[in-house]
């Protein structure tokens, strides 16, 4: 997938840490995400290979519902490479592939459906997903319902945690502004995904910054701002790390960009799902920790370059 998922009042110490930090040029893994917002599918799908089948060893596991429809319909914004991305109308990535992994286990598919970041925790609450997966970082706030300022907005999501990723910031190759940390942006122009972790970093920056300011410019996909980042009208994006090593390596055969600084701010990617799902919330951490003993989880993470953040225990809501 291509850029993101960043997140909210009880997650701001998290973001003061990311506002400390800058960013590395070695692959590893990080994510983000909002609730006010509609999902809009764009109607890109992808679906785990998988049949349903009674056979599989966790399928006792699941609720009926899904054990009866074989399917559980995932929400994704499929712009996040290597997390998620869109080739030849498929859906692809860590987190397609996890799923696929998952599925062996659990007997049923993974339907994965493309919308907007800032929409996929609204989709839980109307029911067009079952679970969210697109690197999108676990934070207090998003278990409570929060936005970046603490107003209960949702009755917030439970996380299952499969992966650690760190920020970054990315910049133009040759890093003309000479940009290190996050302070080093104070009187410039950002570019950043609207909806994540990181576009409230940025917001706390700009607090930080006092009278030099700092503009803000927010895109429906990082897509558009890494473009924007690429056209020399913003200094810099900042996203997960591994998204951010995967885009300076391959975006114009990895002359277009680089990362800045060192990576910052570790924390959980995890699985969302409303709260009053908790069987399928403990079917999925059973199948999690199925495909790591398995050794499935490590041959997905090699695939894409991204063994930095693997994990070795899966938790519930361990994000800060």
């Amino acid at each position: 997938m291509t850029a993101c998922t960043t997140r909210r009042t009880a997650a701001l110490s998290r973001l003061s840490a990311v506002a400390a930090v800058a960013v590395a040029g070695t692959l590893v893994l990080t994510g983000c995400g909002d609730q006010t917002k509609k999902n809009e599918s764009s109607g890109t799908t992808g679906t785990s290979a998988s049949p349903s089948t009674s056979a599989a060893p966790l399928f006792d596991k699941l609720p009926k519902k899904y054990q009866d429809s074989g399917v559980i319909k995932v929400g994704t914004d499929a712009s996040y490479a290597p997390m998620e991305q869109t080739e030849g109308g498929k859906i692809v990535g860590i987190d397609p592939d996890l799923a696929d992994a998952m599925s062996k286990q659990l007997g049923v598919k993974f339907e994965f459906t493309n919308g907007k970041f800032d929409g996929l925790i609204t989709s839980l609450y109307t029911g067009r997903s079952d679970i969210v997966m697109s690197a999108m970082s676990d934070t207090k706030a998003r278990q409570e319902g929060l936005d970046d300022e603490g107003k209960k907005i949702g009755k917030g999501v439970d996380f299952v945690d499969y992966y650690l990723s760190g920020s970054s910031i990315l910049v133009k190759k040759g890093n003309p502004k000479g940009i290190k940390t996050l302070p080093d942006l104070c009187g410039e122009k950002v570019a950043v995904q609207r909806g994540t972790i990181y576009e409230d970093a940025f917001k706390k920056l700009k607090t930080d910054c006092g009278s030099e300011g700092l503009t803000i410019q927010s895109f429906d996909t990082d897509a558009e701002a890494q473009t924007r980042v690429k056209a020399g009208g913003a200094v810099a994006d900042l996203n997960d790390t591994p998204v951010a090593a995967y885009i300076a390596q391959k975006s114009g055969g990895g002359n277009d960009f680089e990362v800045a600084g060192e990576p910052a701010d570790a924390g959980p990617f995890g699985i969302a799902l409303d709260k009053g799902n908790s069987q399928l919330r403990d079917a999925l951490k059973a199948a999690m920790e199925a495909v790591i003993a398995d050794g499935s989880y490590t041959k997905v993470l090699e695939k894409w370059n991204a063994t930095t953040g693997a994990i070795s225990e899966v938790t519930i809501n361990g994000g800060s």
